[in-house]
């Protein structure tokens, strides 16, 4: 990953216009990241990845994967303290 300043970021923007297509770039003010420079696959990428950990699902909707993965998880033994205060008494 290339790192650079912002002033020289925006001084030489066409060259780095270039150069984000075959790696991200670190743009730091006073030795301070303020963004990142990346390229339009890359930004269409991280889209996709944010709206997959978004998924939001009705339990009747969960694809059997799911279903399966809620059936077999199981809690810690640490917590066991837990389930007793539910316990009537």
């Amino acid at each position: 990953m290339v790192r650079v300043a912002a002033t020289e970021f925006s001084r030489r923007f066409s060259e780095y216009q270039r150069l984000v297509r075959r790696e991200p770039i670190e743009v730091q003010a006073h030795e301070q990241t303020t963004g990142f420079f990346i390229s339009p696959e890359e930004f269409a990428q991280y889209q996709r990845l944010l709206a997959a950990s978004r998924q939001a699902y009705h339990p009747s909707e969960l694809p059997e994967h799911l279903k399966q993965a809620v059936a077999d998880a199981r809690m810690d033994a640490r917590h066991d303290h837990l389930n007793r205060l539910l316990d009537d008494e």
